[in-house]
């Protein structure tokens, strides 16, 4: 369909009444610029939480599925009040959940991935005039059930809507103007990046960067989709994700910092061959994502090794690491969760060493104790305290004076 935007808008652009009358009037104003619109919409504030909150306190251990009922009626709310909001300006609208604009998911509550979107509702009701309002972070699996995408569902929600319509663009709404070369949040002189790479904006999202999520990025540069991260509170130009050949020469694009991970080491270990394969094969069973992996050098014919996860989940990823060092006659788990991954993030920054040697002589300066080094053709990481991160993540921002 020609003439086609989907934008998304995120839990803070739509956090109250007032709110929600601003992005009605948006999204207006890009119909009336005599665009099609499709909104993806996230569920009000701190809805999730609460709802996360209230299921807890009923049963600790709540099945997923339910779960997973309960947290998509947080953007059930969302397109009811913003459709609502939108008719009484005098547009014509429809709300639709996931299930009903025929997102198809895998069965996985709570982590589901979309296989499919069936797009006909959705084109039936564009080509009939209306804007269409639909509920991020959720979809329907073979068996009818509700199923949310987990982190960042909304994002990934509305770049998958944009693939499949081949709309011309997908604009996030978000509380920020664009990409940053740091969250200004904690370095006040962080400037926006005009445009970006996809490769580069997603190793920032997955490195700690909060403006976008992985998968979405991921799926956005594998399906070619436009992308722009805009503020929802002003009309200042964004950023703009594309292809490569089209951005700026820059040598380093931003500095990310990520708070929600955890360590955990495996220590002497028996050193023989398939051993590390039992370990990660465990967690990846678990659907437990391993960043950073670092197997000391060998000594007595056993290793210790170390690797990072997500802070949500560190129990499940520990229970595991105990149960296989005590398979494999291993000593003992330790896990630190006072730690934090500090990155830069630009095309070549491995292959030029000046950029490495700057980033550690920063660390060393404010007396940073690195515990951990990952690299790959576009950017470094280290693991360090979580107590020392933002002041490193400032201090590199200045030493490279970006």
């Amino acid at each position: 369909m020609k003439n086609l935007i989907v934008q998304k808008y995120g839990g803070t652009s739509v956090g109250d009444i007032d709110r929600i009358k601003n992005v009605a009037k948006r999204v207006i104003k890009t119909k009336e610029s005599g665009n099609n619109v499709v909104v993806v919409v996230s569920a009000m504030g701190d809805t999730t939480d609460d709802l996360v909150k209230m299921a807890y306190k009923i049963n600790e251990n709540p099945h997923k599925r339910e779960m997973d009922m309960l947290l998509s009626t947080g953007e059930q709310i969302s397109i009811a009040l913003l459709a609502m909001a939108i008719q009484s300006m005098g547009q014509d609208v429809i709300s639709l959940t996931g299930a009903q604009c025929g997102i198809l998911t895998s069965s996985r509550h709570s982590k589901a991935k979309i296989d499919a979107i069936n797009t006909e509702r959705i084109e039936k009701e564009l080509k009939a005039g209306k804007i269409v309002i639909v509920a991020g972070f959720q979809g329907i699996n073979k068996d009818l059930d509700i199923t949310t995408l987990g982190r960042g569902g909304s994002d990934t929600t509305a770049v998958a809507l944009a693939a499949a319509l081949k709309a011309d663009k997908c604009q996030i709404f978000t509380d920020v103007d664009g990409v940053y070369t740091a969250d200004p949040r904690i370095v006040p002189s962080a400037k926006k990046i005009n445009s970006i790479s996809y490769d580069e904006v997603l190793e920032l999202a997955a490195l700690g960067a909060k403006v976008l999520h992985p998968r979405s990025v991921e799926m956005a540069g594998r399906f070619n989709v436009a992308l722009e991260v805009r503020s929802s509170f002003n009309d200042n130009e964004g950023t703009i994700i594309g292809e490569v050949n089209k951005m700026e020469k820059v040598l380093i694009r931003g500095i990310s910092l990520d708070e929600n991970i955890a360590k955990i080491s495996v220590m002497e270990v028996p050193d023989k061959p398939g051993i590390a394969f039992n370990l990660f094969s465990l967690l990846a069973r678990a659907d437990i994502h391993v960043d950073m992996i670092v197997q000391n050098v060998n000594r007595n014919n056993v290793n210790d090794i170390t690797f990072t996860v997500a802070l949500d989940e560190l129990q499940t990823a520990v229970d595991i690491a105990q149960k296989f060092a005590f398979e494999v006659g291993a000593e003992k788990v330790e896990y630190d969760k006072g730690v934090a991954k500090l990155s830069v993030v630009g095309t070549g920054v491995v292959a030029n060493a000046e950029v490495a040697s700057k980033f550690f002589e920063s660390l060393y300066e404010i007396g940073v104790n690195i515990q951990m080094i990952s690299t790959s053709e576009i950017k470094i990481s280290c693991i360090i305290n979580k107590d020392k991160g933002k002041e490193a993540m400032k201090h590199i921002h200045e030493k490279f004076d970006m």
